[in-house]
This record gives C-alpha cells, structure tokens and sequence, in this order.
C-alpha cells in the first residue's frame, strides 16, 4: 500500500500541469476570462481616447487645463471601480460567483457604450463612475470561480491566462483605436466608436448562463457553515466558530488578526500597482507622441504603436505570471516584478532619444507594469484566504486600493500643469513602486501549498 502511495505521488509530481483538466475547467476559464477580456478594452479604451473625448466635451474655459480634466476622468473611473469592486466581492460570497459575473458584465457593457453619448463633462464623469462600478465587481468574482473549480497544481497557470484577460482587452482597444486613428470615420467624434463597440460585451452574459458552473467550495462553505477567514485564525482560536448566524464577510476579514495583517500588507502593494498604472504608464501614449513631435514625425502614429507593444508584452507577462511565480515563490516573484517596474518606468520616462529603442522600452514596461503588476493579485490572493470569505478579501485588495488610488491622477495631472511637462508628473509618481520592494518579505510564501478551503 506504502509503495502504491509512492508510485501516486511519483506520477502526479511528473505530470504536465494540465493533466487532469476537464472541458469544465476549460469552459470555466474561458467565461471568465471573456468577462475580463471587456474589463481591459473598456479601461485602455479611456486611456487612448480621452484625449479626443474631452476636445469634444470640454468648454472652451475647461479646455484650458486639459490635463486636469483627464486625470479627473481617470480618478473618478478608478473611484466607482472601488466602491463597486467592494461590493461586487461582498455580494460575490452571498449570492454566488456566477449571478455576480452576469450582472457585472452586462451592466459594465450598457454603461461604456452610453458613454459614446455623452456630451459635457458632468456626464462623461458620471458615466465613467457607473461604468467603473460595474467593473470593479467582476475581477473577484471571475478570479475567486476559477480558484475555487481548478486543482491546485494547475490554479496558478489557470489565474495568470484569466488575468492576461485584461491584457488582451487593452490589446483589443489598442488595435480597434489604432484602425479608428487611421480610418477617422467620424472625425472629431471618432473616440465615440469605441465605447459605442463596448456594448457588445453584454451578449457575452448568455454564454455565460451555460456554461458556467457555480463554485463547489463556496456552495460546500456556505453549506457547513464554515465563517472563518484564514486557517491559521482558526488554530489560534481567532477565528469565527462554525455555524450559527454568518458575520459580515468584510467584517470578518479585519476581525481575525492574521486576516487583518494580510489584508493590509496587501492591499499597500494593490495601491502600489494600481497608482503606478493609473498615474505612471497611463501617461505613456501622450508622452510617446511628445517624443515623436519632438523628432519630427508624424502625429496619431506612434501613440497607437506603443499602446500595441506595451500590451502585447503585458499579455505575454500575465501567461507566463503562473509559471514564473511558481518557480520563484511568491515573495521573490512580487519583488522581482516591483523592481522591474520602477526600472522600466524610470528608463521610459528618462528616454529622449531613439523611438525604436523606446519602443523596446514600452514593451518591458508593459511586462512589469501591467503584465507581473496586476497578475500576482489573480494567483496570490486566492491563497491567502478561506472560501468564505474569499471574494470578498480579494476585491478589497484590488479594488479597495483603488478608493485610495482615484485621487493620484487627478494629482498627476496637476502637476503636470503645474510642472508642464508629463515625464516629470510621472517620474515623481513613480516612486510609489518603492512599497513592493518592501512589503513582500513581511507576507506568507505560499506556492506548492492547498488552497485553504
């Protein structure tokens, strides 16, 4: 029997990652990640077309500090993504991770395409808000369903090709923006076209009612009653007992002291992702067509061209983000990926010279900055905590950074007025990558490890 158990194991440990994996797995994945895959269009989607947008809704008196304006669409974006990502990850762990990702979906798509219409600023800021609500709710939900339904050895590879989700978006709305730029169908109202196509998402709700799958974690820990946030409160008697009235999830996660910790530490390397994507690598398209302006070329091309290359070396990042983040451990890879991050965004915006050289540039600051940046959320945070209360965790980390974030944009856009110029905003806000250098050593390592349940 002893010898049975060896040769089991044996065989398991040499296995390909994916051995194992059914079309469930398979179908589960990929609805999760066409959720994700609009979250990306939708948010590159601001970046490369506001600047058309606001010429078209600005007044003549607003359109004197543009800067300010589009860090303000961005922050107030970023603000309705946090609250609506709290409340999609609570509402996650109550009503089910499958009804959750349906209406998030469908509501992020009837708000980005409304946004084609608006025609001041108000409503565009209020549109954006609305539509980030809707947003911030799906990445728990998709990423907490296809933890909880993949085994363990395969969960990783499974969490980084959801996150490259985003990544493709972004690549998406590069491209579409890339053609409108060539095209210019509607000329100063082109930028509409592009939240009009963000529409089309919603449809993506019906595939969605087949072929997914509710959690059979979560449904078994709502079922045994199973309140606790992390396994090790639970050993020291921190933890909530089993059965009874259920606490509030996000009560829960700050009540138990190992909960708490975790929660912190990692919502401060969220922050450090989300400012130094938001208030840094946002600003990189009008930058690069400064440095292009300034060599004499062609203005609307080379924007466009590093928006491509920046995502495609983000998507490649996020496929690898499972791989690499097993081989190196938790800690080493979040290190490793903050440390690229501040290099490649300090190369990028020191950069004035060759813009085939900066366009090398991009693409390892896309590696970093969005690829590593954000996938090390979708692998490591289902890690730290229990079914439970799962969802909700993660979307505080994520999201919740994000009530403090919104609020850096609009900062870097006044300094961008203040100090007139865009690399000086963002190698001053680059700093913030300093937190992941840090952080990481202070939280659990917790690659080759179960999922708690």
């Amino acid at each position: 029997m002893a010898t049975d158990n060896v040769a089991a194991t044996s065989q398991t440990e040499t296995a390909p990652w994916y051995a194992g994996l059914t079309p469930q797995h398979w179908r589960t994945l990929w609805g999760s990640y066409l959720g994700w895959i609009f979250d990306g269009y939708e948010a590159y989607a601001l970046v490369v077309a506001l600047p058309f947008a606001l010429k078209s809704v600005l007044t003549p008196e607003q359109a004197q500090t543009p800067a300010f304006y589009a860090g303000s669409a961005i922050g107030i974006t970023l603000l309705g993504w946090g609250i609506g990502g709290l409340l999609g990850g609570v509402l996650a762990d109550y009503i089910g991770r499958k009804r959750m990702m349906m209406y998030s979906v469908f509501f992020y798509a009837l708000f980005t395409g409304l946004t084609a219409f608006a025609n001041s600023f108000l409503t565009l800021a209020l549109l954006r808000f609305i539509t980030g609500l809707a947003i911030g709710s799906e990445w728990s939900t998709g990423i907490a369903l296809v933890a909880e339904t993949w085994p363990d050895r395969a969960r990783p590879k499974g969490c980084g090709f959801l996150q490259s989700g985003f990544g493709g978006g972004a690549l998406l709305a590069a491209f579409v923006w890339f053609v409108l730029s060539i095209t210019d169908p509607l000329g100063p109202d082109t930028w509409r076209i592009i939240f009009l196509l963000g529409a089309l998402p919603a449809f993506v709700v019906l595939y969605l009612r087949r072929a997914l799958e509710e959690s059979e974690r979560w449904m078994a820990a709502v079922r045994e009653q199973r309140w606790i946030a992390t396994e090790e409160d639970a050993q020291t008697g921190h933890a909530a007992a089993p059965g009874g009235e259920r606490p509030f999830t996000l009560t829960e996660i700050f009540r138990e002291p190992e909960s708490r910790r975790r929660v912190l530490l990692a919502t401060l390397l969220s922050l450090a992702t989300t400012v130094g994507w938001w208030a840094v690598s946002s600003w990189l398209p009008g930058y690069t067509e400064q440095l292009a302006k300034a060599q004499g070329e062609a203005a609307g091309v080379w924007g466009p061209r590093m928006a491509l290359i920046y995502n495609v070396g983000a998507i490649l990042a996020y496929v690898a983000s499972g791989f690499v983040a097993d081989a190196m451990g938790r800690r080493h890879f979040l290190f490793m990926t903050f440390v690229g991050a501040l290099v490649t965004s300090l190369l990028a915006y020191l950069w004035h010279g060759n813009l085939v050289v900066f366009m090398l540039i991009a693409f390892f600051n896309g590696v970093f900055t969005l690829g590593f940046a954000f996938s090390w959320m979708a692998i490591y945070l289902v890690e730290l905590f229990t079914s439970a209360v799962r969802a909700t965790a993660a979307s505080f980390v994520f999201n919740g950074a994000r009530l403090i974030a919104w609020i850096f944009p609009i900062i870097a856009g006044t300094i961008v007025t203040t100090l007139g110029g865009v690399a000086n905003a963002a190698l001053i806000m680059s700093s913030i990558y300093v937190i992941g250098l840090i952080v990481p050593w202070f939280m659990p390592e917790t690659a080759g490890k179960p999922m708690p349940k």
